[in-house]
């Protein structure tokens, strides 16, 4: 009986922490990819490109706490922005910055239930 209460409790343990996770990591990715395109608009590749990157670890751990499309959808964009912006084209990175912005606030929103 005890390792039955003990495996529930672990289980709901692990459950709230990849909430946690997900809502911690994806502001952050919101946070990041915005500071992407506002240096990418100013025409800052290399900075597009750091923002880029460290957007893309924050959405890959929220992915990867609970998987959602959008996400998914604004990691593909996220990279895409780095690579293009490794190639100094600030533009073309951020209209991958914005794209990506644009899923990783739809996953944002509150699920419906």
């Amino acid at each position: 009986m005890k390792i039955k209460t003990i495996a529930l409790a672990g289980a709901l343990l692990l459950s709230g922490a990849f909430a946690f996770a997900e809502s911690v990591h994806l502001p952050q990715a919101v946070e990041h990819t915005k500071a992407a395109i506002t240096h990418g608009e100013a025409g800052h590749a290399q900075v597009l490109v750091e923002h880029a990157t460290t957007a893309l670890t924050h959405a890959e751990a929220s992915e990867k706490a609970e998987a959602n499309p959008h996400t998914e959808e604004g990691i593909t964009h996220l990279k895409a922005a780095i690579d293009v912006g490794k190639k100094g084209d600030a533009a073309g990175g951020t209209t991958h910055a914005k794209e990506a912005l644009k899923h990783l606030e739809l996953a944002s929103q509150p699920k419906e239930k």
